[in-house]
This record gives structure tokens, sequence and C-alpha cells, in this order.
């Protein structure tokens, strides 16, 4: 069996992550992908109060459970199917349900840290860092966060200001070196898209 591609797909909240993403399973010569979200595993916190969660620092390295992550990648990678954890952003918590995750050929693997832990980014065959200006990022967090996410737009700017902003820039913006490709304006760049699809498909089909 040949080992699957796995591709990492990075940026600021609101970047256009999914954007991308989309464009490219759209655009690949194959419909055998999956899409592992980072922000599935958040950390169970069922021991501590509602109010307490509240004021996690969602946009730290600290709120991932990397070594969940990391066995469960490796799990798909060696053809093994595997229980993802499915987090309810409104509840700030894990539910108690999973989802089964079949092994493909192609996984692509979306977060805003995905490039911070070593031991993640050698796991990774393309790495791709979206940037996007910080004022077009939080207009997109703040519609996202309202219609999807039951937040209040104080909420939403208070846990911006408070953890987003500063964790933005000492935690992910820096993990830019790391990247093979950097895409400014996200998925409606579509040359840097074209590029990295003509790539990927050069590979599946070798």
């Amino acid at each position: 069996m040949k080992k699957p591609l796995i591709i990492g797909i990075t940026g600021g909240t609101g970047s256009g992550k999914t954007t991308v993403t989309k464009e490219i399973i759209k655009s690949i010569s194959t419909d055998n992908v999956v899409v592992i979200e980072q922000d599935s595993y958040y950390k169970d916190q069922s021991d501590i109060s509602f109010e307490e969660r509240v004021n996690t620092n969602y946009d730290h390295p600290d709120a991932f459970d990397n070594a969940l992550m990391i066995k469960q990648l490796k799990d798909l990678l060696e053809g093994k199917a595997i229980e993802k954890p499915i987090y309810d952003f409104e509840t700030h918590n894990r539910k108690t349900e999973t989802e089964i995750v079949e092994p493909k050929d192609i996984i692509i693997l979306e977060g805003i840290l995905i490039l911070f832990d070593k031991e993640v980014r050698d796991l990774l065959d393309i790495k791709i860092y979206v940037d996007t200006d910080s004022d077009v990022r939080i207009i997109r967090r703040i519609l996202r966060d309202i219609k999807e996410r039951g937040r209040t737009l104080d909420s939403i700017i208070v846990q911006y200001m408070g953890t987003v902003r500063p964790a933005h820039l000492q935690f992910i913006e820096p993990t830019k070196r790391y990247a093979d490709i950097i895409i400014p304006e996200g998925g409606y760049n579509k040359v840097a898209v074209d590029i990295i699809v003509a790539k990927i498909n050069e590979i599946i089909n070798e």
C-alpha cells in the first residue's frame, strides 16, 4: 500500500484555511481524501466549570491534545481507522461521541498551530501557510463565531484582544518559516492553489 500523502494547511484565525482546503479537494484528480481539523483535538475539559472553559486560551499550543492527534495521524498512515474526537464550541468541551475516520490516499491536516510542533511537522509532506491581513481575519472570525458558534460580538472582541491576537503574534505567525508554500489571500489566490494542485496530482500519479 502506498503511503498516504499528508498536506498541512495552517494560518491565523479567519485566514481562509478552509477555503484553500475546499479548492484543493475540488481540483485534485482523486476523491480519496480526508480532512482532519486540529480543532477536533482541543483537550477534554470535563473536569472544570463552564466559566473556566470560557476563559481557556484556545489559541495557545497547550490547548491541544497533540499526543492524541499525532497517534491518530500515525494510525491513518498505517492504514488503520481512527475515532476522531468531536468538539462542541458552544459548551467549550469534547462531545462524548466520536467520528470514525477511515484511512485515505490524501490526508489534509488543517489548523492554526500544526506547524508549531516539530513532531507534527515531520509527518507532513507539504506544508502550506495561508497569509491574510489581520483586519480581514477578524471580520471573518466575527461572522463565523456569531453564526456558527453562538458567540456574542462583545465576547469575540474580548477574546480576540485578550488571547487570539497575542497568540497569533507569538505562536502562529512565526511558523511561516516552516512552510513550503505561503499563500497570500488564501483560496482566492487561484495561481497559488493551481500550483499546489499540480504538485499534488504529480505526487499521487507517480
